[in-house]
């Protein structure tokens, strides 16, 4: 049981930040595009899934890209 408890914690702390991001990014709450893509992945048997999957690769590569830089002195 204390595994399961902490596979889904770590579950909804790191993969729901792809929802919460694109969330942000729509202007709006996380709520709706998490619900999204729960029946999506029911209707399409997966296909929500693997858009989830390739939506998460694509942020997890900007994010490598992209960094955030305090100061001029970090380059």
């Amino acid at each position: 049981m204390k595994l399961a408890h902490r596979l889904r914690h770590q579950l909804e702390r790191n993969g729901f930040e792809v929802c919460s991001r694109l969330a942000d990014r729509l202007g709006m709450r996380a709520r709706p595009v998490r619900l999204f893509f729960i029946y999506i992945s029911f209707f399409s048997l997966g296909f929500g899934f693997a858009v989830y999957l390739v939506l998460a690769f694509w942020l997890r590569l900007k994010d490598l890209i992209y960094t955030k830089r305090t100061s001029v002195f970090d380059l």
